[in-house]
């Protein structure tokens, strides 16, 4: 998700932040001489401008938990237009995140891959490592049924990318590839590369990831599917899948298709206008295009799939441990304001990029 840059240079937001890298969550005394607990959070100030804030931390109350984070994932994409103040205004109430606090374009906390330990809470999470839609964030409180286990047979490391797996197992659902198909997965990014490992798994279909820069072959080996730059991708698909955010992409995955094909198209371009070559071989060739988002389950099992179904999925999916290959960057949190401008201005490239929290 992508869009016009601030005119000012993005601020690290030094001047706000503790002088020490802060904690999970600090106990200070009120006028009353109770305990009060904090924590510190990371906050959007306006577009290009971040910083880490402090807040007074609840207690639960019954059917809550209290979870202090282990590492939290920036959504590259979405979290740079965010971080930019590209979101539009028509899609303010869209683009909430669930546990977001203020509104765009700012001040504004967002972000919504978490993996943390619960601390207090129902017994039987007590100790857990859990999986929430929560921004980034030392420790925080919610209700109970909002986090989700994190099953033993995936690191902690690795399930920041559960929401990201979620939305390829949503689009796949939407896309509902046959046995046999040719598919393009065209950008290598995070959502088009958990795609095309989970295309893989499907027998006999021919799957390529397609992408411009000739770096993601790497990533595409470890996925074990084959890698294509645009120009030498296989045509004839009777499926592609975009997820590049590009307009060069989007009129490659057109390209691409054997006549009564689909593109589904993943990306978000936040307030950027795409053109499209829909006067060339779209209605001779009675060609499909298909949006897919993942803040609805898939018609296609909306009546038999909740959305913690879908979620508790996509923790099982990352059990495997080709999807390791996504994470190409980590830093500490309190470094969090200065790397989310860097990525934000395109000086940071990568996929997912992992926050760790002492």
């Amino acid at each position: 998700m992508e869009s016009a840059e601030p005119s000012n240079e993005p601020s690290d937001g030094s001047s706000n932040e503790p002088s020490n890298e802060p904690s999970a969550g600090t106990s200070t005394r009120t006028s009353t001489g109770r305990a009060a607990r904090t924590a510190h959070a990371f906050w959007l100030v306006s577009p290009g401008s971040g910083e880490i804030r402090e807040s007074a931390l609840p207690a639960p109350a019954d059917g809550e938990v209290l979870v202090r984070t282990l590492y939290s994932g920036v959504s590259r994409g979405t979290e740079s237009l965010v971080f930019r103040g590209s979101v539009p205004e028509s899609q303010y109430a869209e683009m909430r995140a669930p546990f977001q606090e203020g509104d765009f374009p700012g001040p504004v906390k967002y972000g919504y891959l978490n993996v943390g330990l619960v601390e207090e809470g129902p017994r039987e999470l007590v100790g857990r490592t859990v999986f929430s839609l929560y921004p980034h964030q030392t420790r925080f409180v919610v209700p109970a049924s909002a986090v989700t286990t994190v099953p033993d047979s995936v690191p902690a490391e690795r399930a920041i990318l559960a929401g990201t797996v979620e939305t390829a197992v949503n689009a796949l659902w939407d896309a509902t590839p046959l046995v046999g198909d040719r598919i393009a997965v065209v950008g290598a990014g995070m959502i088009g590369c958990s795609v095309a490992r989970l295309l893989a798994r499907f027998p006999g279909v021919r799957v390529q990831l397609v992408d411009a820069d000739p770096a993601r072959a790497a990533v595409a080996e470890a996925l074990g599917v084959d890698f294509a730059l645009p120009a030498d991708a296989l045509g004839g698909c009777d499926l592609a899948v975009h997820a590049s955010a590009t307009e060069a992409g989007l009129n490659r995955s057109l390209e691409l298709l054997a006549p009564e094909g689909t593109v589904l198209e993943l990306s978000w371009y936040g307030d950027r206008r795409i053109s499209l070559p829909l006067g060339e071989a779209f209605h001779s060739g009675r060609l499909v295009l298909r949006g897919s988002q993942v803040g609805r389950v898939s018609p296609a099992r909306r009546s038999s799939r909740t959305y913690a179904d879908r979620l508790a999925l996509s923790l099982d999916l990352l059990a495997d441990p080709a999807f390791d290959a996504l994470v190409t960057g980590e830093c500490a949190f309190a470094e969090l304001p200065s790397v989310l401008a860097r990525i934000a201005a395109g000086e940071l490239p990568g996929m997912c990029h992992r926050v760790r929290y002492e």
